[in-house]
C-alpha cells in the first residue's frame, strides 16, 4: 500500500524500526519498491511526517490477531454477595468463609454485607470487627478493595481476588486437565497390574 504521502519529504523508519533519516518521497517510494514492501504514513503530524517501509497486510493481520487474542483473554469481572449478622456462630462463619474463598478463588469480587437489626444497629463496631476479621482470613486470595462503611442498617466492604479471572480460569482448566491425566494413568496402572485370567477361571465363569 504505497501511499502518496503530500510533502517533499518524509522521516523514512526502515522494516525492523531503524531510522533511516529525512529523505525525499520519490526516495522512500522507489526504496519500498525495490524491498517489495508497502510505504506507510505512521505519524502524518510530525514535521516532517514519518514514514516507515512495512508489509502492509501483514501489519493488518497480526494487528487483527492481537485484537482477538484480546477479547478472547477479557473476562468481566463478577460481584458474589455474601450477608452476615453481626452475632454469627462459628459454623455459619466458617461456611460463608468458605463461599468467599471459593468466589475469589474464580476471580471474582465478593460484596460482604453484615446486617444489622433492631438493638444491633446502635453497635456497629461489631459489624467491622466482624468484617476485618474475615478479611484477614482471606488474605491469602483477596484484599480489601472498599473498606467497611455503613449503608443504612446495612455494613458493606467490597473484597477484590488476587488473580485476575483470566488467570483463575487458566489455573482452573489446567487443573482440570491434569485431574483427567492422572485418572487416565491410575486406570491403566490397574489394568496393568491385574492377574492375567486362567483357562479354569474362564470355565468357571462361563
Amino acid at each position: 500500500m504505497n501511499e502518496r504521502i503530500r510533502v517533499p519529504e518524509v522521516r523514512l523508519v526502515g522494516p525492523n524500526g531503524e531510522q533511516v533519516g529525512i529523505v525525499r518521497v520519490e526516495d522512500a517510494l522507489r526504496l519500498a519498491e525495490e524491498a517489495n514492501l508497502d510505504l506507510v504514513e505512521v505519524a502524518p503530524m510530525a514535521k516532517p511526517p514519518v514514514a516507515k517501509l512495512m508489509d502492509f497486510g501483514k501489519f493488518k493481520y497480526e494487528a487483527a490477531m492481537k485484537a482477538r487474542e484480546a477479547r478472547k483473554n477479557q473476562v468481566n469481572t463478577v460481584i458474589k454477595e455474601i450477608k452476615l449478622r453481626p452475632k454469627i456462630d462459628p459454623h455459619d462463619y466458617g461456611t460463608k468463609k468458605g463461599h468467599v474463598e471459593r468466589f475469589l478463588k474464580a476471580g471474582d469480587k465478593v460484596k460482604v454485607t453484615i446486617m444489622f437489626r433492631g438493638r444491633e444497629q446502635s453497635r456497629p463496631e461489631l459489624g467491622r470487627r466482624l468484617l476485618e476479621r474475615l478479611a484477614e482470613d482471606i488474605a491469602e486470595l483477596g484484599f480489601v478493595e472498599s473498606a467497611p462503611k455503613q449503608d443504612g442498617r446495612n455494613m458493606i466492604m467490597v473484597i477484590g481476588p488476587t488473580k485476575k479471572k483470566a488467570e483463575a480460569k487458566a489455573e482452573q482448566r489446567r487443573s482440570r486437565e491434569q485431574h483427567a491425566a492422572d485418572t487416565a494413568t491410575g486406570t491403566a496402572a490397574v489394568a496393568q497390574d491385574a492377574p492375567p485370567q486362567t483357562e479354569e477361571a474362564t470355565a468357571a465363569a462361563e
